[in-house]
């Protein structure tokens, strides 16, 4: 069998209304006409509740979404996804490359099939009814060459949608992965059931199924009693479950009854799912794209201001959220993802992003008056996300006090969702209400107070940030009194504390050996504020950014270098919103150009060593080469641990955890990283971040392993390898 035999003759096409008869199509247009009702009255409620919420600067994200290039976002090297990312389910696929191929064929499926739809209604409803009202003669492009391509796509389309659909039954329902266990990380006293929640997702999966077989079913059941038209053969998978059917006795009557059961039975489905769409998970078909289309990574990394107009501080109300954040609850499909990959989660602590998104959505809906169907947890008690939160206490009753405090804001959540949730920007506007309150650890009370009066955590004065430099056997210019190329921006850590002052000294005296012009600000620098945003103290944070702008505008210098990946994030992305628009570096890149060019020279460590990204570093930033370069040509043996790059483990020192009382964790984040990196064989765990030096040595030595690995800063790698002193003369290298 040839398609020109197929196409021999002119009736290649099928009846839309087999066998209903003119009263069975008046119903269904009824029953079409109610379903869409139904739907935009659905689809209202939600958009009325997005209409609530302030306004998010999105447009220009979409814009650039909709026309850049199609392929911007495919490998995820920046902060926003395109059509032609959207469209490819790359946001899916990353991470999981099993479950994106499935969706992306459960994706294109259904549009295939419902793009089929339209082209049916275009053909049956308008051109069909305006040609006969018109000419008296009803036209038609539904038949002939036409049919059979269509006929052969949507039927193949379909089949490989209900192969996605299999395996994605599989893999829930036998391969379990541990993302989608809906146990919660915090346990509420009153108990709680996720079983509706369960319910929907194989209610939703099996609704598409039922549409699918029940299509295939009816296409099977027409072949048959048709008698096995020759050109339905181009309808593979409906003409070999037709062969079936006749091979087990159906004869073409039997075919013709089963056909007008399946028909209603087919309809019934799949008017049935359109209207369970906006009350329901599915509605995440239609929400996800879009809010992938706006989604902006960069959020995380550059707060949003509070509202100037707030007549409080924090969310507290339903109106307190944009509506991007309000469509990011309602986008979530609970995969898991975020659950999974939380450090704080993993620890024990009582956070789970996943948890978080969906608690405040099932209360959003209940203060919207939205109904949804089955997506809900059930309580007892009423606490949690079935609070009514009329107190103004969505932080501290909705969401607990311990699961807010918890967040380390290293953003992993945000990097591995696949619909584009923005969970850290929520999650610090929720903290800014509880910092207002007063509602915080003591320790962390303290360490604000200490930055309020001191501009440091330690609470030591100013004039000793620079005591460090005391020392060495030269000294380095204050950059507010004499012009030098580079700023270094020291860092909190790298200055105060007694652990890490010898490793500010070996980066200065590796810059001075090799002619790098730099120098300090001395006292006039204070805290960068990275860490004192993320923790909710948004007065606090403008502070000590307005002093240490006035202090890089009395400095004179070319370009800044920062120890801190904590103070890098802030300098980089927060400080020029506010006139301080300076080009930053991190000190790996500064000494990786420095070895690589021969102005440091260095002689083969030979180590075997692995290196952890600071989550300030590669998932905010994206630096991730210079360091990796940095140890290539120190000669040592990279062995990576599972988790690096963007994907890297957070310390747990982030979002001001470093200040807060952790013995409640299980394990603490920073232990669960040297166990992985023991599994490695190696002999030193590389880190280059102050705050990683002191979480990784405090870490080797509660897992026991302080005499099997040693926690090195890269910078005392680079003063082991020194060959000799680098040429006399200054040399400007320009960190690229």
């Amino acid at each position: 069998m040839v398609l020109s035999d197929a196409l021999a003759g002119q009736d290649e096409t099928r009846p839309v209304f087999q066998g209903i008869g003119t009263v069975g199509e008046a119903a269904f247009y009824v029953l079409a006409t109610a379903t869409i009702v139904l739907f935009f009255w659905g689809f209202y409620r939600r958009v009325r509740k997005y209409r609530r919420g302030r306004p998010a600067a999105r447009m220009a994200t979409l814009w650039k979404a909709l026309f850049t290039s199609p392929a911007q976002g495919v490998r995820r090297r920046g902060d926003n996804w395109s059509v032609g990312a959207v469209a490819a389910n790359t946001s899916v696929g990353r991470r999981d490359r099993a479950a994106g191929i499935a969706h992306f064929f459960i994706f294109w499926g259904f549009i295939t099939l419902f793009i089929g739809t339209v082209i049916l209604t275009i053909d049956y409803d308008i051109l069909r009814k305006a040609s006969s009202l018109i000419s008296g003669h009803e036209l038609s492009f539904f038949h002939g060459v036409f049919y059979i391509v269509y006929s052969v796509i949507l039927d193949t389309m379909g089949l490989t949608a209900v192969l996605g659909l299999a395996y994605m039954a599989v893999r829930r329902g036998f391969m379990r992965p541990r993302k989608l266990d809906y146990q919660r990380a915090e346990q509420p006293e009153g108990g709680y059931s996720r079983k509706r929640i369960v319910a929907g997702d194989w209610l939703f999966l099996g609704l598409l199924g039922a549409i699918l077989v029940s299509g295939y079913l009816l296409e099977a059941f027409r072949i048959v009693g048709e008698r096995f038209p020759s050109f339905e053969v181009w309808s593979p998978v409906g003409w070999v479950l037709a062969r079936l059917f006749s091979a087990l006795g159906m004869s073409p009557a039997g075919g013709d009854g089963a056909h007008l059961v399946q028909w209603w039975v087919h309809a019934v489905l799949a008017l049935g799912f359109v209207v369970y769409i906006p009350f329901s998970k599915a509605m995440h078909m239609l929400l996800d794209a879009a809010n992938l289309l706006v989604h902006d990574r960069s959020t995380a990394r550059q707060l949003p201001a509070p509202p100037a107009d707030a007549e409080h501080a924090g969310y507290r109300e339903l109106a307190d959220f944009t509506w991007k954040e309000l469509l990011d609850l309602d986008a979530c499909t609970k995969c898991g993802r975020c659950h999974e990959v939380c450090p704080a989660r993993t620890a024990g602590a009582p956070l789970s992003p996943r948890d978080l998104i969906l608690d405040l959505r099932q209360w959003a809906d209940t203060q919207a008056g939205g109904v949804t169907v089955l997506d809900r947890e059930t309580r007892t008690d009423g606490s949690g996300p079935l609070s009514s939160g009329d107190d103004g206490k969505v932080a501290g009753g909705v969401v607990s006090t311990r699961t807010l405090w918890s967040c380390t804001t290293c953003m992993h959540c945000v990097e591995v969702c696949p619909v584009g949730i923005e969970h850290v920007p929520t999650i610090v506007q929720l903290r800014r209400g509880l910092v207002d309150e007063g509602d915080m650890d003591p320790t962390l009370q303290q360490a604000l107070k200490n930055l309020s009066t001191q501009g440091n955590s330690f609470g030591k004065s100013a004039r000793m940030r620079a005591r460090w430099t005391k020392g060495l056997d030269f000294k380095i210019p204050d950059a507010r009194k004499e012009p030098v190329r580079y700023l270094w921006f020291v860092g909190d850590f790298a200055s105060f504390d007694d652990r890490l002052q010898g490793n500010s000294q070996a980066l200065a005296e590796i810059l001075h050996g090799a002619g790098v012009d730099f120098g300090l600000l001395y006292d006039g620098e204070r805290n960068a504020g990275n860490d004192v945003r993320r923790v909710g103290e948004e007065g606090l944070f403008e502070l000590l950014a307005e002093h240490n702008i006035s202090a890089l505008e009395q400095a004179q210098f070319d370009e800044i270098f920062t120890t801190d990946p904590h103070s890098l994030n802030t300098l980089r992305n927060e400080y020029p919103a506010r006139g301080a628009k300076h080009t930053v570096w991190h000190y790996t890149e500064l000494l990786a150009d420095l070895v690589e060019n021969g102005t440091i020279k260095v002689e083969p460590l030979g180590y075997r060593v692995t290196y952890h990204d600071p989550c300030y570093l590669a998932r905010y930033n994206g630096v991730v080469e210079a360091p990796r370069r940095l140890l290539r040509a120190l000669g040592c043996e990279l062995v990576e641990m599972p988790r690096n790059g963007a994907n890297t483990f957070c310390c747990g020192a982030g979002g001001g955890r470093i200040w807060m009382d952790d013995s409640f964790l299980a394990e603490r984040p920073s232990e669960n990283r040297i166990r992985e990196a023991m599994e490695l064989g190696v002999d030193h765990f590389v880190v280059a971040c102050p705050k990683d030096v002191t979480m990784y040595s405090d870490a080797v030595k509660t897992t026991g392993n302080e005499d099997r690995m040693a926690v090195r800063d890269i910078t005392l790698l680079v003063r082991e390898a020194l060959r000799r002193p680098a040429e006399p003369g200054v040399l400007e290298v320009v960190a690229t």
